[in-house]
């Protein structure tokens, strides 16, 4: 069983800078592809950025720009950089690992996190 945290979410301010951290226990970090996903009361969760087990990195239209995942296989640790922060960010933020080929759907991803909560607010 895969077991995953995250942390860092806050109140922050139109334009900050965030970023949050997935350290994960329990299974072979570096195998996994991992994800960011966010999720507001009545929307389903939304995909945000990706990270290949090999590195590669995908990124939704929203955030490209914005936002850079990366991990630290050595840490068990996934990050999600977030700059130039705007209230539609706000949410919950949740990480992900899959072993699966898809990243942009909730349903490809075998383990969550139980979330951290971002909030864009002047």
């Amino acid at each position: 069983q895969v077991q995953l945290v995250e942390s860092g979410g806050r109140l922050v301010q139109p334009g900050d800078f965030l970023r949050l951290s997935c350290v994960a226990s329990g299974g072979t970090f570096g195998t996994y592809n991992m994800g960011w996903f966010r999720q507001t009361p009545g929307k389903e969760r939304e995909f945000v950025a990706a990270i290949w087990s090999g590195g590669s990195t995908y990124y939704a239209d929203s955030v490209k720009a914005r936002f850079i995942i990366r991990r630290e296989d050595n840490k068990n640790t996934v990050y999600l950089q977030m700059s130039s922060l705007k209230p539609e960010d706000t949410a919950l933020y949740y990480c992900g690992a899959s072993r699966r080929y898809t990243y942009t759907t909730a349903a490809a991803y075998d383990y969550w996190g139980q979330g951290t909560l971002v909030t864009v607010s002047s």
